[in-house]
């Protein structure tokens, strides 16, 4: 299943869709970063021809509690909401782009093929667009209302033994069996039989620089594999090929039982899109290091090493 598209892909999708030849295909603007989460006025000031405007902290994410984290998941009602709002309706084809190498649009990517929508990321963003000489345009779109409907996921779930969500009737909630979420109560036993990526900085991982944090450091048994290396100098995904070498480093290839954390769950999502684009399935720990630095009692480990020296929240 296609998850990022080039310029010429998204071009191609376009026009098939202006000729009745293919589904409606809706750009979603995710301009967002940590130092400058608000990314409205860049979006104004230029974005791709007909882009809506996601706002990452109140549309991706909602406002939780510290032990549940920076960027708890948004509750199913209002992610569908929030996509009905930008215009979306069941059949359409998503494609997000940001001007971060895709870091925040990977989380819109994650949350609506999580969702059952068709999702994709622009690889290279609005840099790779503005790249080709296409044209963008300036002001705010408001699209007419949608009427999209998401695959809600607040209700309990069970894991089969692949690691894909299952309702209650035993029927899989991913059409391609990923997307699966990491509770910080399973994070122990996951080490015990799986490869737990810490994608932060190595200085965040070793624990040299909080960003934030309460504590320095990264959960113990964690591996460190920063989110940027598997992203090229122009901004793209580097090639599967070359993805497969990178995560091998790592201890992971497409057999390997493999989770993610990052500071808040934002990075972590552009290395599942990273692990997908390299054939490698991938869950993700939402809460991240800001959920698991502020819950007492936690294990926390400082150092280069997994193990690290121990210590505690």
């Amino acid at each position: 299943m296609t998850h990022l598209v080039s310029v010429a892909q998204l071009l191609h999708l376009q026009r098939s869709a202006e000729h009745g030849a293919g589904p409606a295909v809706r750009l979603l603007d995710v301009r967002w970063r940590l130092d400058r989460p608000e990314g409205r006025p860049e979006y104004v000031r230029s974005h791709l021809p007909g882009a809506v405007y996601v706002d990452l902290e109140h549309e991706l994410a909602r406002r939780g509690q510290p032990e549940e984290g920076r960027h708890p998941l948004p509750e199913s009602v209002d992610l569908e909401r929030a996509a009905r709002g930008w215009g979306l309706s069941d059949g359409d084809i998503v494609v997000g782009y940001d001007d971060n190498r895709s870091v925040p649009a990977a989380r819109l990517w994650w949350l609506l093929r999580r969702s059952g929508i068709d999702a994709r990321v622009l690889d290279g963003g609005i840099r790779a667009w503005v790249g080709e000489g296409l044209p963008v345009e300036t002001g705010d779109v408001r699209p007419a209302a949608g009427n999209v409907s998401l695959h809600h996921h607040d209700d309990d779930v069970s894991l089969n033994h692949d690691g894909v969500s299952l309702n209650h009737d035993g029927v899989s909630l991913n059409h391609d069996g990923a997307f699966d979420v990491l509770e910080i109560e399973e994070l122990g036993d996951f080490i015990e039989h799986g490869v737990l990526l810490d994608v932060r900085t190595p200085e965040q991982y070793n624990g040299t620089r909080t960003a934030g944090a309460p504590v320095a450091g990264h959960i113990p048994g964690a591996v460190n594999l920063p989110a940027m290396v598997a992203v090229a100098s122009d901004g793209r995904l580097q090639h599967p090929d070359v993805l497969r070498r990178i995560f091998a480093s790592a201890g992971v290839d497409a057999d390997t039982v493999v989770g993610v954390y990052c500071s808040s769950g934002v990075a972590a999502m552009h290395s599942v899109l990273a692990l997908e684009h390299a054939g490698i399935r991938a869950r993700v720990y939402p809460g991240s290091w800001s959920q698991w630095s502020n819950t007492r009692g936690k294990p926390v480990a400082v150092g280069i090493l997994p193990s690290g020296r121990l210590t505690t929240v």
